[in-house]
C-alpha cells in the first residue's frame, strides 16, 4: 500500500474513532447521567446539570468539530465526497446546538438553584430530549464513516 492510501485511510480511521467518542459521549449522557439526575430534587436537578453541561460541552463540541475536520479531510484526500456526509452529520451539531439547545441552557442557567422547581425539571427533561438528536447525528455518522472503510 502506497504511503499515500495509507495516511488517507488513517485520516477516515480518525473521522470514525473520534464520530464514536462523540457519540459514545452523548450516548452516555441520554441513557446514563440524564436518568441518573432526573432522580434528584429539583434544586440538586440544576445544580448537577450546570457543571456536567459545562463540562459536557467542551469536550462533546471537540469531538464534534474534528470528526468533522478529519472527514472533510479524507474526502479531500481520497477525492471521495461521501466522506462528507459523515463530515456534515458531525458539524450539524454545531448549528443544532447553537440554534436549538443554546437557547433551553441559556433558560437553565438563569433560574438560581433556590428558585428551581417543577418547571426547572420540565425544562431539563427537554433538555435530555434534544439532546438525544446530538447521539443521532453521531451514530448517523459513524455508519457514513464505517461504511467508506
Amino acid at each position: 500500500m502506497p504511503w499515500d492510501s495509507l495516511l488517507n485511510a488513517g485520516m477516515g480511521k480518525l473521522a470514525l474513532i473520534l464520530a464514536a467518542l462523540f457519540t459514545g459521549g452523548a450516548l452516555y449522557i441520554t441513557f446514563v447521567e440524564q436518568p441518573a439526575r432526573l432522580l434528584l430534587d429539583d434544586e440538586n436537578l440544576l445544580r448537577q446539570w450546570r457543571p456536567s453541561y459545562k463540562r459536557g460541552f467542551t469536550m462533546q463540541a471537540s469531538l464534534a468539530f474534528i470528526a468533522g475536520l478529519a472527514g472533510l479531510a479524507a474526502a479531500w484526500q481520497m477525492d471521495d465526497w461521501r466522506w462528507a456526509i459523515g463530515a456534515l452529520l458531525m458539524l450539524a451539531n454545531w448549528p443544532y446546538t447553537l440554534t436549538i439547545i443554546m437557547p433551553v441552557n441559556s433558560r437553565l442557567n438563569a433560574i438560581a438553584p433556590k428558585e428551581a422547581g417543577s418547571q426547572t425539571r420540565e425544562l431539563i427533561k427537554y433538555w435530555g430530549k434534544l439532546h438525544v438528536i446530538r447521539g443521532l447525528f453521531g451514530i448517523c455518522a459513524i455508519l457514513a464513516y464505517a461504511v467508506l472503510l
